[in-house]
């Protein structure tokens, strides 16, 4: 009988039976590649026939200590990795080409050698030489990071088992090849075992490694997605090239919590960390104008304040423009629906363009009523108070909900000089007294009070 043959996407990942021109999953032509297995075997053998060993059970209420963490001397990096580094774990770090992955890397392989650790930096991408001009740039030459330019997987695996070092970085796991695999580096099977490989490598010898990952036009890592499955951590680093501030962002992390955001400034000397997010994003910001809104939000455990900007003009054209950056634009539809079917106030014939200022990515429901205080300032022409913040998220029946850590936001405001906030009504047992605060029970209300309409 004839072997199964599998197909997978190299872009989403997905899986088929055969091969076709394009993917159903993701839609994109010529991605489609077939599956080599990792190992073979007797066919249909049934793993009945053979007796296993006995597996140890415990229960829920067994006592085990805290996995032990390494501190890089990175506080952000440190931060989104919930709290150092630790032994034996698998992260992965995908972000677009020349955001400054590697720049980070290096960095943070240097300050884990700083600090004792034994780290190697393996890149399949660039020659040693290369590395060492950029370690010259950041000012990292004296630190004892040991430099790899290799792609063969069985050679690395030998010099790790040779070395056993603490960390090792692997730049990036889409040029990486097996020697048993009968396919193209950066293939779906290639970075599957790649990643199998390596992960378990560093599960048995007590070594952390990170794997740098490619991502695609879509922002998401490329290759298989079961490649963020085998990790501990998944991180994506995120930016404009435009501007230079860098997020870190942890999506995935079994070592703490998901969501958490680590702040860096590119400048001449590499990432620089940013301690204080909310007073850097918000340094450059103007006496008050139309459209901007100050919005009070959380990242992970971290709250952030942000500008949201926001700009409403006729159109010329028979279909109004929405753009957004660093929001979700059928979020934004959604916010103008309700305005219009709620609140009698239309935007047909206006182009709508929305802004995050500084190039971080808001994805949390409390932005709903800083998105619909700026629409309606650059409608109306009418400013919103410099010392105001603005957070609470908008349901369909245009009635406001709170929103989580209320006090953090709040804090985190008067920390930087703004007194007053415009926020959803909460209960009496919640509330507390806080002066300056404006709730609002609904959309109609906020835009009633606040821009004398509705």
């Amino acid at each position: 009988m004839a072997k199964a043959q599998t197909f997978s996407c190299t872009a989403c990942g997905a899986t088929h039976n055969k091969w076709s021109g394009r993917c159903e999953g993701c839609g994109d032509w010529n991605t489609i590649v077939e599956d080599t297995p990792l190992s073979s075997g007797p066919a249909k053998q049934s793993l009945g026939s053979k007796r296993g060993s006995s597996v140890v059970l415990s229960d829920l209420s067994t006592k085990e200590t805290p996995p032990p963490r390494t501190h890089s001397g990175i506080d952000e990096l440190d931060r989104v990795l919930g709290g150092g580094l630790v032994a034996a774990s698998a992260i992965l770090v995908g972000g677009d080409p020349g955001i400054g992955k590697s720049t980070l890397l290096l960095q943070a392989a240097a300050s884990f050698a700083q600090n004792g650790l034994k780290a190697i930096y393996v890149s399949g991408e660039e020659s040693t030489a290369q590395v060492r001009m950029r370690a010259h740039r950041l000012n990292l030459t004296q630190s004892p990071v040991k430099l790899a330019a290799e792609t063969n997987l069985r050679n690395i695996l030998t010099m790790l088992e040779v070395e056993k070092p603490d960390i090792v970085i692997i730049d990036s796991i889409q040029t990486m090849w097996a020697d048993n695999i009968a396919s193209a580096p950066g293939s779906v099977s290639q970075v599957r075992s790649a990643a199998h490989e390596l992960t378990n490598f560093a599960k048995r010898k007590g070594m952390a490694v990170i794997l740098v990952g490619h991502v695609t036009k879509d922002g998401q890592i490329a290759g298989p997605r079961i490649v963020e499955h085998m990790v501990d951590t998944v991180l994506y680093f995120e930016g404009e090239r435009g501007h230079q501030f860098r997020i870190l962002r942890a999506v995935k992390n079994r070592f703490g919590p998901a969501d958490e955001i680590g702040v860096f400034e590119m400048t001449g000397g590499g990432l620089a960390e940013v301690t204080n997010p909310s007073a850097l994003f918000l340094s450059e910001r103007d006496e008050p104008a139309p459209g901007s809104v100050v919005f009070a939000g959380i990242e992970g455990t971290r709250p952030v304040l942000v500008e949201f900007q926001a700009l409403v003009a006729p159109t010329p054209h028979s279909q109004p423009r929405r753009t957004v950056v660093g929001w979700d634009g059928g979020r934004l539809a959604m916010i103008l629906a309700v305005l219009e079917s709620r609140c009698s106030i239309p935007f047909s014939g206006l182009d709508v363009y929305l802004n995050v200022a500084g190039g971080l990515k808001v994805s949390e429901p409390a932005a709903d009523l800083a998105v619909a205080a700026a629409l309606l300032s650059a409608r109306e022409d009418i400013a919103i108070p410099a010392d105001t913040v603005v957070f609470g998220e908008i349901s369909l029946s245009g009635a406001l909900r709170s929103v989580g850590q209320f006090e953090n936001r709040l804090k985190e405001a008067k920390k930087l000089g703004f007194s007053k906030a415009i926020t959803p009504t909460r209960s009496k047992e919640t509330s507390g007294d806080h002066p300056g605060v404006r709730q609002m029970p609904d959309l109609t209300s906020f835009v009633g009070e606040i821009f004398g309409a509705g």
